[in-house]
């Protein structure tokens, strides 16, 4: 298998999984923004220009969400996901997705807003907007943890998913104030090897 990877983007996500199930892998590695990603060769890896891509033999694969759920269903062996005849598993698809669905969208304003666009075309009201909605969609994923260690029982792919949402919501500065329950499990996820080898790649 070979990962196309950038540090701090969301193919971390998918090294935190290949780690966590200690599947090997082999890294080509960019940097975001790199102008290679905008070439031909490489958009006719990913018609976009970004990272991840899975290759898995024949498979290409570039959106993280299914390359996760691809990973699981493929070599997870029921790792990392609960039964699917289960009541958790509902919740586990829910959290899976929360991340891209609610907190990603913010996230990539402020982002655009604050790094990628020059000062002069910058809009303070986008990123008070996002930096609310961020807020809100933080809150959720508190409460969800206010009586459990994560999101669906026990360790799953979706504390991969939305539990890195919530690492790069740290690293931009959210406000954690009103939620107490976001810095320990980010200190969980962080103690996490798997995590730590994803993070220093």
């Amino acid at each position: 298998m070979k990962l196309y990877f950038a540090p701090n983007s969301r193919a971390v996500r998918v090294a935190w999984l290949l780690e966590e199930l200690g599947l090997e892998y082999e890294i080509e590695k960019y940097e975001l923004g790199d102008a290679s990603m905008r070439a031909p060769d490489y958009r006719a890896i990913h018609p976009m220009g970004r990272v991840p891509v899975l290759e898995d033999g024949d498979i290409r694969i570039f959106e993280s969400g299914a390359i996760v759920q691809y990973l699981l269903a493929v070599y997870g062996h029921g790792q990392l996901q609960p039964g699917t005849m289960t009541a958790a598993y509902a919740d586990f698809l829910q959290w899976l997705h929360y991340c891209e669905g609610m907190i990603m969208p913010p996230i990539n304003t402020i982002v655009v807003e604050t790094v990628l666009l020059p000062p002069e075309r910058r809009t303070e009201v986008n990123v008070k907007r996002a930096t609310n909605l961020l807020n809100q969609m933080l809150t959720a994923v508190d409460h969800r943890l206010a009586d459990r260690d994560y999101l669906a029982g026990e360790f799953t792919a979706a504390d991969i998913m939305t539990g890195h949402a919530v690492i790069v919501s740290e690293g931009l500065g959210a406000d954690f104030s009103d939620k107490p329950n976001l810095p320990p499990y980010i200190e969980r996820l962080k103690e996490r090897p798997a995590l730590q080898k994803a993070l220093a790649l």
